[in-house]
C-alpha cells in the first residue's frame, strides 16, 4: 500500500451499507473506537500508509490506496466480529475515479441512509484525521479528502439537499407520533447520552415538546451534563433496570459491541416502545420479540417520507452537477502532480544558477518563475518546450 507513485486507480473502496445489509449484518463489521486503533497500530507496523475507515449507523467503508481490494478488506476485518469471508461475499467494491465519485457522493449526503443527512462529512473527517495522526494518511489521500469536503461544503451551500429537519433522530420523533398517542406525555428514558443520543433528546424536547426525560449512561457524568444543559433528570447506570420498568418510550444509543438492554429487563415490565439507534444492535435479539415490547432500529426509521424528503430529491440534480465541478478541479490537480518533478528540477536548476548570476534573480523571482512555468503547463499540457524559456526569463 506505500506507493512511491500515487496513482488515482490505486484509490479504492470496499465496504458494506444499508442498501443491501440489514442493520444487524452491518453491526457484525462495525468498527469501534478502540477497533480502529488497534487497526491504525497494526497498519503502521506492518508499514500501510494510506487509508482510513467510515463506520456509522449505515455503511462501514475503508477507502485507501492498494493493489488490490482484498488488502483493505482483509485489514478492516483483522477487527471485526464478522469473518472476512463473507465480507468479501456481500461487501461493494470500487476503484479509481469510480471510487473518488463514491467518496463524493458520501461526503455530500447523497448516499446517506436519509438523503442529505449530513452528518457523514464529519465522520470522514474524524475519520481521516486519526488516521492522519497514526501515519497512515500520505499527502494524496489528504488532498483527497480536503477536495470531498470542500465539495460537501459547496453541496450544502448552493443546494437545498439537506434543508428542513430530516435525520435518524428527528425520524424517531416522527415515529413516535405515529404509534403513540399523547406522546408528550409518556415517559421516556435515554439510554446513552453520545453524539446520537444528544441529537436525539433535543429532536424529542423541539419536536414532541416534552422534557418527561430520564438520562442514563455509562458515564454518569455525561448524562449529568446533558441533564443540566437541557434541565432534565438523569440517574446512574446502576438504576437502569427501575427506569427501563418506569418508562413507556426507551431510547437505546448506547453503541456497544455487545447487548446493553436485555430481555430480563423488559419482560412483563408492561408495555414498550423501544428505539434502538445503535449499530450493531444493542438490544437483546430476545427482548425485540417479546409480546410486550414494539422494537424499531435505524432501518426502521429510515423508511420515514414527507415533504422535506421530497424537496431533498428535488435538489439532487444541482448537488450533483457541483460534485462534479470539484472532481473536475481535483482531475485537473491531479494530471498537474506529473509535472511536479520537472518543475522540481527547473527549480533547483535556477537556484543553482542563482548562486552564480546573483544579479539574475532572487528566490522570489525562482518562485515567480516557476509559477508561470506551471501555469503554462497547465494550460497547454506541453512541459518540454517551456524549460529553456523559464530559464531564459529567470537570467534575463
Amino acid at each position: 500500500m506505500n506507493h512511491k507513485e500515487k496513482n488515482i486507480f490505486d484509490f479504492k473502496v470496499a465496504g458494506i451499507n444499508y442498501k443491501k445489509t440489514d442493520s444487524s449484518t452491518r453491526g457484525s463489521y462495525a468498527i469501534g473506537p478502540d477497533q480502529y486503533l488497534r487497526i491504525l497500530e497494526k497498519a503502521k507496523q506492518n508499514g500501510n500508509h494510506n487509508f482510513f475507515i467510515v463506520s456509522t449507523c449505515n455503511r462501514t467503508e475503508i477507502y485507501g490506496l492498494a493493489e488490490s481490494e482484498k488488502e483493505l478488506m482483509q485489514l478492516l476485518c483483522s477487527e471485526t466480529e464478522g469473518s472476512y469471508e463473507n465480507f468479501e461475499a456481500i461487501a461493494y467494491t470500487k476503484n479509481g475515479w469510480e471510487a473518488l465519485e463514491h467518496l463524493f457522493y458520501v461526503g455530500a449526503g447523497l448516499d446517506s441512509q436519509i438523503l442529505g443527512d449530513h452528518e457523514i462529512l464529519g465522520q470522514i473527517k474524524s475519520a481521516a484525521k486519526l488516521a492522519k495522526a497514526h501515519g497512515v494518511v500520505c499527502p494524496f489521500l489528504e488532498r483527497t479528502v480536503n477536495a470531498v469536503l470542500q465539495s460537501s461544503k459547496a453541496v450544502k451551500t448552493h443546494t437545498h439537499i439537506s434543508g428542513g429537519t430530516v435525520s435518524v433522530a428527528f425520524a424517531a420523533v416522527q415515529y413516535i407520533k405515529e404509534r403513540v398517542k399523547n406522546p408528550e406525555k409518556a415517559s421516556i428514558l435515554l439510554y446513552g447520552t453520545g453524539k446520537i443520543g444528544r441529537n436525539t433528546c433535543k429532536n424529542l424536547i423541539d419536536y414532541l415538546g416534552t422534557n418527561n426525560i430520564k438520562l442514563i449512561n455509562r458515564t454518569e457524568a455525561k448524562a449529568y451534563e446533558l441533564a443540566e444543559e437541557l434541565d432534565l433528570q438523569y440517574a446512574p447506570a446502576s438504576q437502569l433496570d427501575d427506569a427501563i420498568t418506569k418508562a413507556d418510550i426507551i431510547f437505546v444509543a448506547t453503541n456497544s459491541q455487545e447487548p446493553t438492554v436485555l430481555q430480563s429487563q423488559l419482560e412483563d415490565k408492561g408495555q414498550k416502545l423501544v428505539i434502538d439507534l445503535s449499530v450493531p444492535q444493542n438490544v437483546e435479539q430476545s427482548a425485540r420479540l417479546l409480546a410486550n415490547v414494539e422494537y424499531a432500529d435505524v432501518d426502521e426509521l429510515s423508511k420515514i417520507k414527507d415533504e422535506t424528503l421530497q424537496m431533498r430529491q428535488a435538489e439532487l440534480p444541482k448537488a450533483k452537477e457541483i460534485i462534479k465541478e470539484h472532481i473536475a478541479e481535483f482531475s485537473e490537480w491531479y494530471e498537474m502532480r506529473k509535472h511536479v518533478p520537472m518543475l522540481m528540477e527547473v527549480k533547483d536548476k535556477l537556484q543553482e544558477l542563482h548562486t552564480h548570476y546573483t544579479t539574475g534573480g532572487s528566490e522570489e523571482k525562482i518562485q515567480r518563475v516557476i509559477n508561470t512555468l506551471a501555469t503554462k503547463v497547465r494550460r497547454h499540457n506541453i512541459a518540454g518546450c517551456y524549460y529553456i524559456e523559464a530559464i531564459n526569463e529567470f537570467i534575463a
